[in-house]
């Protein structure tokens, strides 16, 4: 701009003159135009999208991946014989993992059997017993009487003086005594019955105590073979060969990748329209944001970590400061995506919960079982067989005497 104050070459005052905008500020002005006009559609995408999708969505990356971690430990004491997996490796349902030296077991089962087939006699003696303590009443009943007949007959002698006085006291000795031998033996017979009345021989309590031992000894026999209870893969390995363990012993786990799940922490916040049945969208770091998983909430955790923790804070003390807690939210995976793509236990995971849609019934979970021991049928016919075998009256031997 000119001086106002300059004057011109003449003496007079100067000339006005306009200011001219820059090359700079004409270029300044569009890029200021379109930087507002791009923040304004940012601003309006943001808020469109808040409207329309985000304040339906709850979204957290604080989330892992969970799954049954079975532990598999030894049921019975014995020596470590052999170990048939490692860690990583892939078992089924029922598949051997580790044996134990089996023959103090076997030893324990033979002594059972023999237990069972004793037992099983002893009863058929205690049945004798009842038989032969019937016979002795009748034969005391029939001496009984023969007695008091005798007494009879000599109170009523046809000719006087023939039965003397003594001889008649001896009569009637007899007759007490025949009464004291009758009540000895029925006492005995109730005695004898006292031990069978009511049972069988298979259902007497000698008898099934007697295969109650042979069941747990051919049980612990069974449990020399450690199985896998269910199909996953062999983690925590922690046993070694020639090792003596105790029931109890943890000697591997076994984690089922099958039946994943992941446990979402949401802040209290997120949780107002939280509820099972929604439908749930994951991505899992391993694979990226590419591959994603469909999932549902199962259901809400009763607590947060903090309750539950081994040492609850105490929010009672003077140097309280609010911290914002998180809840556990289980969310159940698609099998069919877990097969596609496999996961493992801790895995960070990214969920998104859609709230606005419609909640599905959740699906009751499968059943967790482990295989029944198969040994046990068997037992049960070897404890028929034994007292089948026992039960049979043996043959008397033939009498070589006679022609």
């Amino acid at each position: 701009m000119a001086d106002p104050d300059a004057k011109s070459p003449a003496g007079g005052p100067a000339p006005t003159t306009t200011a001219v905008p820059s090359r700079r500020d004409r270029r300044r002005t569009p890029a200021l135009v379109i930087i507002a006009g791009v923040v304004v559609l940012a601003a309006a995408a943001v808020a469109a999208h808040w409207l329309f999708l985000g304040r339906f969505v709850e979204s957290t990356e604080n989330a892992y991946v969970g799954g049954d971690l079975v532990q598999v430990g030894a049921q019975v004491a014995g020596q470590v014989a052999e170990i048939l997996v490692d860690e990583t490796d892939r078992v089924q349902a029922g598949q051997v993992l580790v044996r134990l030296d089996p023959v103090e077991a076997r030893i324990a089962v033979a002594r059972a059997e023999a237990d069972l087939a004793l037992a099983v006699r002893q009863v058929r003696q205690q049945f004798a017993e009842v038989a032969r303590q019937e016979f002795a009443v009748t034969m005391k009943s029939a001496a009984l009487r023969r007695t008091e007949a005798d007494v009879v007959r000599r109170e009523h002698a046809t000719v006087p003086g023939l039965v003397s006085e003594e001889e008649l006291a001896h009569a009637r000795s007899a007759v007490a005594a025949a009464k004291a031998d009758l009540a000895s033996v029925r006492e005995g017979l109730l005695v004898a019955r006292s031990a069978v009345d009511g049972v069988e021989i298979p259902s007497h309590p000698l008898v099934l105590a007697a295969v109650a031992r042979l069941r747990q000894a051919a049980l612990d026999e069974s449990r020399t073979v450690i199985r896998s209870p269910i199909a996953g893969q062999v983690v925590k390995r922690l046993v070694q060969p020639g090792v003596r363990v105790q029931p109890g012993s943890p000697l591997l786990a076994v984690v089922a990748l099958d039946r994943l799940w992941v446990d979402a922490n949401f802040k209290e916040g997120q949780l107002a329209s939280l509820h099972p049945g929604l439908p749930v969208t994951l991505t899992a770091d391993v694979y990226g944001s590419g591959v994603t998983y469909r999932g549902q909430v199962v259901g809400l955790g009763a607590g947060t970590g903090a309750a539950f923790a081994l040492l609850p804070p105490q929010n009672a003390s003077g140097n309280w400061i609010k911290v914002v807690q998180r809840l556990p939210v289980r969310i159940r995976l698609d099998p069919e995506d877990l097969a596609a793509h496999p996961l493992r236990i801790g895995l960070s995971m990214s969920a998104r919960v859609r709230l606005d849609a419609t909640p599905v019934a959740v699906a009751t979970a499968p059943a967790r079982s482990i295989l029944a021991d198969p040994s046990l049928a068997a037992t049960e016919a070897r404890i028929q067989q034994i007292i089948a075998a026992n039960l049979q009256a043996p043959v008397a031997p033939a009498d070589k005497t006679r022609p």
